[in-house]
């Protein structure tokens, strides 16, 4: 275990799903068969979804890494102690949940840029509980840039043969379609080239979508390809990417979920995150809830490694005992995946 790298967790919002898939992937002895995990949150609120679901697992409470035990059956928890346990409710938006979950995505954030920990993994956040508390953030990505510097970051989505990088993510449309810009497709591009590598993929070659109907279908419906995509495919490919585009975006992810690409570029959030989203969520019609719920959300462009589930709170599940692990586990591997790269990036200089 000493060589096995430590992988940070954190519990999400305490009134969602996140603690609940956090032990619930932490009972999976593979984890620590590949990384040390160390949770990262109230300890109480760990405790009462073990009680509450009769898990069999026990807590280990600690103030300092050095502390935690990384032995299968007791989950080690950097205590936070920010949860007031007789004002949490399960699926409510509140400031105090909002105030606990961001502490802890910051904590991690500390602890990896220190270089106390390997990797960080983030469990789901509420953005209207963040906000209640004062932390006007969009999202994960935006307070992981904002804490360690970082201004040419990316949000690169993982499911299967999906791997989709999008050129903007929190913003409105309108604006989404402003940022369409050469500059930011081509940052970007690189940002997708470096993450394929870094997660083994062999298949280099990139999808670059349209922004318009049928790409634009040339200037029809939009100039956009014209001005600012094409030139940007263009450049790319004379800075030695294997770039096709700009593709209509419904052809593009059919051919990306057949393997035709080993990532592909989104111009705005849904975009990307629609056939992303159908590919790694499985609904049972007949139990009326999810079978499955796969798919890693990383953070390009950062000094540290940030990978983390893609959905959300599920407050309307929150304390039921039928969430998912999957994403939370496929996370984590993510995370240790991304652990290797950087140690054998390190050791090869």
């Amino acid at each position: 275990m000493p060589d096995l790298p430590i992988i940070g967790i954190t519990m999400g919002d305490p009134a969602s799903i996140g603690p609940e898939i956090a032990v619930k992937a932490l009972l999976n002895k593979d984890i620590y068969d590949t990384c040390k995990p160390l949770l990262v949150g109230d300890a109480r609120v760990f405790e009462d979804i073990i009680d509450r679901l009769g898990l069999a697992a026990t807590i280990n409470a600690i103030e300092n890494v050095a502390e935690a035990q990384f032995q299968f059956g007791v989950i080690d928890v950097y205590d936070l102690k920010n949860v007031d346990m007789d004002k949490l409710e399960f699926g409510q938006i509140s400031a105090m949940a909002g105030a606990a979950s961001f502490e802890a995505v910051k904590t991690v954030i500390d602890l990896a840029m220190a270089g106390e920990i390997e990797a960080t993994v983030t469990g789901p956040i509420n953005k209207k509980s963040i906000n209640e508390a004062g932390h006007h953030f969009a999202g994960h990505t935006e307070i992981y840039a904002h804490y360690t510097g970082t201004k040419k970051y990316a949000m690169l989505l993982v499911e299967d043969n999906i791997k989709v990088i999008h050129v903007s993510t929190h913003v409105s449309l309108r604006q989404a379609c402003d940022l369409v810009k050469k500059e930011r497709i081509l940052e970007v591009v690189q940002l997708l080239h470096n993450g394929m590598k870094q997660l083994g993929e062999t298949n280099m070659k990139i999808g670059i979508a349209g922004l318009n109907p049928h790409a634009g279908d040339s200037g029809l419906f939009g100039t956009e390809e014209a001005e600012e995509i094409e030139p940007a495919v263009e450049e790319a490919r004379r800075l030695g990417f294997e770039v096709e585009g700009p593709v209509p975006p419904d052809t593009m992810f059919a051919k990306a979920a057949m393997g035709s690409y080993g990532g592909v570029v989104a111009m705005y959030h849904d975009q990307g995150h629609i056939p992303f989203k159908l590919s790694g969520f499985k609904w049972n019609a007949e139990k009326q809830q999810m079978d499955s719920v796969k798919g890693v959300n990383i953070t390009m462009g950062l000094p540290i490694i940030r990978t983390s589930v893609d959905h959300g709170t599920a407050f309307e599940i929150a304390g039921k005992g039928v969430a998912s692990p999957d994403a939370m586990v496929l996370a984590i591997e993510s995370a240790v995946q991304l652990s290797k790269y950087k140690v054998k990036e390190k050791e090869s200089v």
